[in-house]
């Protein structure tokens, strides 16, 4: 069985890579949602202390099972608690909102969270939050594009008047500016389709690439990148690879068999889910047989699942960096298919092993133990002439003096060695 390890990768360091948590959420229907809402909030402090740079809360009305339906509500609550960790909404459903009232909302969780906040944005995924709110799927692209041609100056401290389909501003305006003189930094989600990456190259924004997890759009990611950067260079933006987030599926246990094992224990809670998001009748018989199911197939939006060491985390990391050219962060979609200790370990093992891989903090221990290495001779031979010394000062014998310089200089132990019974 394979244990949890310092890493042995090869691979280059990509020293500032950041780690977060993408909270949909996706909780159990069954479960009681006052603790599960609770649990959502104090994640933020969990991960925090772990090493973790961002949490992202997202916006759903419908499902039953993603529950969150104000992520502003989540990021005024976890403030409370944190005090480093940029805090996120991923993402609001733009057309759902009036842009005045967004914008104002987004600088006063700037102020409140002490310029911690980041404000992501999308159309909207799901077709029930859809259904209710009297839209068609086929327009909600547009509609979000309407908004942001609202949304955007306001936040920038820009004064609108402008009449859309969806809404009317009369010289609307904020009330103050932003915490800090950068303004609130502004992501636009991004699946598979180019309308995301074109207009945050219209408006200068970062991306959220939700489903970095399905290898089938790996390639894609890559291509979207460059439409990006085009669509950036048009409108007079700079594109930034390091506010890229790139959002992935991962559990990490200290072998691949528990990686496994861990996923067994609520999986098949999650089928209804699966097969009302995926419209789809998943063949899952046991547990383990929908565990290997969703590593062999990619589950559409939920695609294939990091699961394993972590240096199979590495690995795919390192891939994913490889296809896509490089990004700024990577955060992790919180499942609750493990018991919640297995969840919590996940997290752990990814701090202690693979964070130091990726932001380089253990480089400089390396060089130090390198460097001893490369001088141990040498510096056990200035020892042992120090001791050496004081022996002689004190009046020692041949015989202890030998027998200290032997210990010094390794010669006593390779004797020892050598005089073991084969």
């Amino acid at each position: 069985m394979e244990s949890a390890k310092p890493p042995t990768s090869k691979s280059p360091v990509r020293a500032g890579l950041k780690f977060g948590l993408f909270v949909a959420p996706y909780h159990i229907p069954g479960g009681n949602p006052t603790l599960q809402l609770d649990h959502d909030v104090r994640r933020a402090r969990v991960i925090e202390d772990l090493g973790y740079d961002e949490i992202w809360y997202g916006e759903h009305h419908s499902n039953g099972v993603e529950i969150i339906a104000s992520p502003e509500l989540m990021i005024a609550a976890a403030a409370q608690h944190t005090n480093r960790i940029l805090l996120g909404t991923g993402v609001n459903s733009v057309p759902y909102h009036n842009p005045l009232i967004l914008a104002d909302r987004y600088l006063q969780l700037d102020h409140l969270t002490k310029g911690r906040f980041a404000a992501g944005l999308g159309p909207g995924q799901l077709e029930s939050d859809i259904y209710m709110m009297g839209y068609k799927h086929d327009v909600m692209r547009d509609l979000m594009e309407e908004s942001l041609r609202a949304l955007v100056p306001l936040v920038r401290g820009e004064t609108v008047t402008l009449e859309a389909g969806n809404f009317k501003l009369r010289e609307a305006r904020l009330q103050f500016g932003p915490y800090t003189p950068g303004g609130v930094e502004m992501a636009l989600a991004s699946v598979f389709t180019p309308t995301g990456v074109t207009l945050a190259g219209q408006y200068g924004m970062s991306i959220l690439s939700l489903a970095a997890h399905d290898k089938r759009g790996h390639a894609v990611l890559k291509e979207l990148w460059g439409m990006h950067e085009k669509s950036c260079a048009k409108h007079g933006n700079v594109p930034r690879r390091d506010r890229w987030r790139l959002c992935t599926i991962m559990h990490i246990a200290e072998s691949r068999e528990q990686a496994r094992r861990d996923l067994e224990y609520n999986i098949l809670q999650y089928q209804t889910l699966f097969e009302q998001l995926l419209t789809i009748k998943l063949p899952w018989p046991s547990p383990a047989a929908a565990v290997d199911y969703w590593i062999e197939q990619s589950l559409g939006v939920f695609g294939r699942p990091i699961i394993g060491t972590p240096e199979d985390g590495i690995s795919a990391i390192e891939e994913l960096i490889e296809t896509t050219g490089g990004f700024g962060t990577l955060l992790l979609i919180e499942q609750h298919c493990a018991s919640p200790q297995a969840q919590l370990k996940s997290l752990e093992l990814i701090a202690n092993y693979i964070f130091p891989h990726f932001k380089g903090t253990n480089k400089p221990r390396e060089e130090a133990i390198a460097w001893l290495s490369d001088h141990q001779v040498e510096l056990a031979s200035d020892r042992a002439a120090a001791f050496d010394k004081a022996l002689k000062k004190f009046g020692a014998s041949e015989e202890a003096r030998e027998a200290i310089q032997a210990q010094w200089t390794g010669e006593g132990h390779k004797k020892a060695s050598k005089d073991q019974p084969k």
